[in-house]
């Protein structure tokens, strides 16, 4: 763990001292450039941040922007927030919590990022106390309150398949007379990491009115075109379009109090469209934009190669690793680990393991147990999300496989997230592996269908940039690529060897 995080927060119990920001003096190890709201200068076509594992590339296809006046970085809302201030460029699009800390610092938790609205652990708690935002300065979560029951935009009520109790509430926002679940305004609080705001072409698209391959369901619709969307913005898959995504944005995260004009959505849309990011360079294996190299890596490919469906062998999703054996390189270091990662490549797309018990994938006829690969699940080319509405409840959510604990996910010695328990009724659907009683952390897509075959399910994010924004999986409890490796390893009961863990992590590093 690095100096700041050790003075900042010296791990938080429940009932532990709190560090207030004034008293906190050290810098951090991986400083990152923090674009604020309402910064006044130009974004270049291309620019190169640097992280802790090397460097990330930012390119916008549409050419260099001027931030002043642009709504993407503009405050748009009452408190003072900009969309570039949960996407940062630095953090490919998204948000690191090396930034966040390093602007708790900055700026004695005064940036708008920590606005109590969903910067806090809930909006009624103290802004100055580094307790208040301890989800956000421990895990880099933002509150998203979700209003209870389902409330679709067509105006369609949805009656829920299952009743929801809150069993833990660490953070006092599911119980609260105000923002809780028996509010005048019924809420329920989850916590999420901030989605990717970068190479969207491959995220946010149109398709067939059918979504057969896993929910055999209607895929939602764009209300402004009537076109059928992928569904795969959003954690939860709440969002059919940019467009809509920017509308409520504003509205819960920004605190605007007038709809966004059709001009300044546009805008926001146009450059979100517009931008790609990847690592481009690393501490260990130095330029990964070489001229002859992989032509997955680095953010011009990613602008240049086009959408698909990937596989383990015709179509690799990350393309050819091959020129990486044996690997050039100036240094003994660079080679060993080009070499690396062209052997995590070979772990990521063909390597077997048994995927079991996993709702949205091992209903889709295809067994439980099935042997397959990474690439399986992970199939959209070059981002390796899913190229259907990639919702899946690998276990990061539901117990028994989730847990609580940052520095250790497999242990329930601290609890940070609230806890929830669903009752299925009688007459619905279960959920395929755990039954008609769950208890979850998060019901991700199931407080958007009702359904509680969804509980616990989480759109699938993409793999660009992850050097540059951890912690990872939607509730951050993967501090590390590795702690993101070990995860699966453990859930499936895969084996990896020492050297395979490795590779797969450096493999996943350079993407």
């Amino acid at each position: 763990m690095d100096k700041l995080n050790r003075a900042v927060l010296g791990r938080v119990l429940a009932l532990g001292v709190l560090l207030a920001a004034e008293s906190v003096q050290a810098q951090p190890a991986d400083a990152r450039e923090w674009i604020a709201a309402g910064t006044a200068g130009t974004l270049p076509a291309e620019k190169t941040f640097g992280n802790a594992l090397g460097g990330l590339g930012i390119v916008n296809a549409g050419g260099a922007v001027d931030m002043k006046g642009h709504p993407f970085f503009e405050p748009l809302g009452s408190n003072g927030r900009a969309c570039v201030t949960c996407h940062q460029p630095a953090d490919s699009m998204g948000l690191s919590l090396a930034s966040i800390r390093q602007q708790w610092v900055a700026t004695g938790g005064r940036d708008p990022l920590f606005d109590p609205i969903d910067g806090a652990n809930c909006p009624n708690l103290p802004r100055d106390a580094a307790a208040s935002h301890s989800l956000l300065l421990e895990r880099g979560l933002i509150r998203v309150g979700i209003a209870w029951p389902p409330k679709p935009r067509n105006g369609v009520p949805i009656e829920p398949e299952f009743s929801i109790e809150v069993v833990r509430d660490p953070t006092g926002c599911n119980t609260d007379p105000v923002y809780g679940l028996d509010s005048d305004k019924p809420t329920v609080s989850v916590y999420r990491r901030p989605r990717v705001a970068a190479n969207l072409k491959y995220v946010s698209y149109e398709v067939g009115a059918f979504n057969a391959k896993r929910l055999a369901m209607v895929n939602d619709r764009d209300p402004f075109t009537g076109k059928y969307m992928s569904m795969n913005i959003m954690s939860d898959a709440r969002e059919p379009s940019l467009r809509t995504q920017a509308i409520s944005a504003a509205r819960d995260h920004m605190q605007v109090r007038e709809p966004l004009t059709d001009e300044v959505l546009d805008r926001i849309v146009a450059f979100e469209s517009q931008l790609y990011a990847a690592q481009v360079a690393d501490s260990h294996g130095g330029s990964l934009v070489e001229q002859g190299g992989p032509l997955a890596l680095g953010p011009r490919n990613l602008q240049q190669q086009e959408r698909g469906l990937g596989d383990n062998f015709g179509v690799p999703l990350f393309r050819s690793f091959e020129m990486w054996r044996p690997a050039p390189g100036e240094t003994q270091m660079q080679r060993d680990f080009r070499e690396s990662v062209a052997r995590g490549h070979d772990v990521f797309f063909i390597r077997p393991f048994y995927i079991s018990d996993t709702a949205h994938i091992n209903t889709v006829g295809m067994g439980n147990p099935m042997k397959r690969t990474c690439a399986t699940c992970h199939n959209s080319s070059m981002v390796g999300t899913d190229l259907s509405a990639g919702w899946v409840d690998v276990g990061t959510n539901n117990l028994p496989y989730a847990r609580q604990s940052f520095e250790n996910p497999w242990s329930d010695t601290r609890h940070e997230l609230p806890l929830f328990k669903i009752t299925c009724h009688d007459e619905a659907r279960p959920h395929p592996f755990l039954g008609r009683v769950i208890y979850t952390q998060d019901p991700g897509r199931a407080l958007i269908s009702g359904r509680c075959v969804d509980v616990g399910s989480i759109v699938m994010g993409q793999f660009r940039g992850l050097a540059a924004r951890a912690p990872y999986f939607s509730n951050g409890s993967a501090a590390s690529l590795r702690d993101l490796v070990d995860f699966y390893d453990r859930r499936f009961n895969i084996g990896y060897s020492e050297q395979e863990k490795q590779d797969l992590t450096n493999f996943l590093s350079v993407l």
